[in-house]
């Protein structure tokens, strides 16, 4: 009788850590991928979202340094392995924040296939097994800055063109370039926020989720 209830109990135990090592415990928490470029993945902005959003959410950060929507940048966000895995993490809910490498003064010249482009992303996101809800953001404004990049471009190109899919796709669009436009200090090197900059994007993207 004793080996029976040893037997039992190590078979409960067994399963409580099978459990948790698979995170069967954290399967009810709303799981939320931040796509994007170094703004995502340098930034505290997914850390400062999941502080706002607490418990009940597991915000990921799937960011890749220098990524672009468009396929002749130097990363193609697409292609790259963090695209993957944030598929495989069946997330709830996707926010996209790209478009600043694609205002690159280079990659700027084949603006006209960024529609296209950014559709193929959504889509593929649209496909996941979990059916997420997709937030596409604005990108933050552009400074002086050693990266040839453009606020121009983004301003007059690049941004327009996520309207655009938002409008077609019937997406929801969150802003984060206003709140930021005339606040360089908010910025390290003219394109990457700090930690006020960051905090400003978790916000919007905050209240872009309380409102939706």
């Amino acid at each position: 009788m004793k080996f029976f209830a040893v037997c039992v109990a190590v078979l409960i135990l067994s399963l409580i850590l099978i459990a948790v090592f698979s995170g069967a415990f954290g399967n009810k928490a709303i799981r939320v991928a931040c796509v994007g470029d170094s703004i995502t993945a340098l930034t505290t902005y997914p850390s400062d979202l999941q502080d706002l959003l607490g418990s009940d959410y597991n915000v990921r950060a799937f960011g890749v340094v220098g990524s672009t929507v468009l396929d002749n940048g130097y990363t193609h966000y697409i292609d790259q392995q963090e695209f993957q895995a944030a598929k495989v993490f069946l997330p709830n809910i996707v926010v996209i924040l790209l478009g600043t490498n694609d205002a690159r003064v280079d990659t700027y010249q084949s603006i006209d296939n960024f529609v296209a482009e950014y559709k193929q992303l959504v889509s593929e996101l649209e496909a996941i097994e979990s059916k997420p809800k997709i937030f596409l953001v604005k990108p933050p404004p552009l400074f002086e800055n050693a990266l040839f990049l453009s606020n121009e471009n983004l301003l007059e190109g690049v941004i327009p063109r996520i309207e655009q899919v938002a409008d077609a796709l019937g997406l929801t669009l969150i802003d984060v370039y206003t709140p930021l436009d005339g606040h360089p200090a908010c910025f390290v090197d003219g394109v990457h926020p700090n930690y006020d900059g960051a905090g400003i994007i978790a916000g919007e993207v905050y209240k872009a989720f309380l409102t939706d």
